[in-house]
This record gives C-alpha cells, structure tokens and sequence, in this order.
C-alpha cells in the first residue's frame, strides 16, 4: 500500500507568488502571463523587481479566465479583458454581500430574485 502525499496551500491576498508559481497554479506559460502585464489586466505587487511576484487575489479569476482561454481558443488579449470583467463582477458580488449582511434581517431579499410567478388570489 503506497501513501500519497499532497500540498496544500491557502491562497488569499496575504500570499504573493512568482511567475513560475503563478503560472503553474493557473496553468497559463509564463510568456501568457507576461502578455497579461504588458496588457494591464495583470500587475505585479513591486514592477521594480527583477521578478515580479503577484499577490494570491488573482488566482481564482486568472483560473477562471485560463479555463475560458484553452475552452473557447480565445487570444490573450481577449483574457485580458475577460480578467478585467470577472475582477469586477467579484468586486461587485463582495459589495452586494456586504450590503445586505447590514439590512435587517426581515428586509433580505430571497433566494430567487425578479419576477414571481402569478398566483391566483384565495377567497
């Protein structure tokens, strides 16, 4: 019986990685990732450094444009700006969930949001 062992790691945005890290976290190449910079849709915390490291905050959309990237055969300028749009759609989803955690609790709006189905009126 063999035991595999496996890594772990907590991204958030305390945690900076490489590019090499980051590209192997996001399965883009490094050449993609510096494609992304020189875009803008991708910056490194210190441009200063010889090598720039990224903070963990760009993961989780930089995974999700990777996937839409190779699903789709889209251009990389085009992640670019899909990277721009899914960062601010989280934006927006973290402000919304904040704005509601302040309403009071009977005011929460539910689960299904838009219009309700007709129904017939009782009595």
């Amino acid at each position: 019986m063999s035991t595999q062992s496996v890594q772990v790691t907590w991204l958030d945005s305390r945690v900076t990685l490489t590019a090499a890290e980051l590209s192997s976290t996001c399965g883009m190449s490094p050449e993609q990732l510096a494609e992304l910079v020189e875009y803008g849709a991708l910056a490194p915390l210190d441009e200063s450094e010889a090598e720039p490291h990224f903070s963990g905050a760009c993961v989780a959309s930089l995974r999700k444009a990777a996937r839409l990237y190779r699903d789709f055969d889209l251009d990389l300028f085009a992640v670019a700006l899909l990277l721009g749009y899914l960062n601010r759609i989280d934006e927006l989803e973290r402000e919304l969930h904040t704005l509601r955690a302040h309403l009071p609790g009977h005011a929460h709006l539910s689960a299904r949001e838009g219009p309700q189905p007709w129904r017939e009126p009782h009595g």
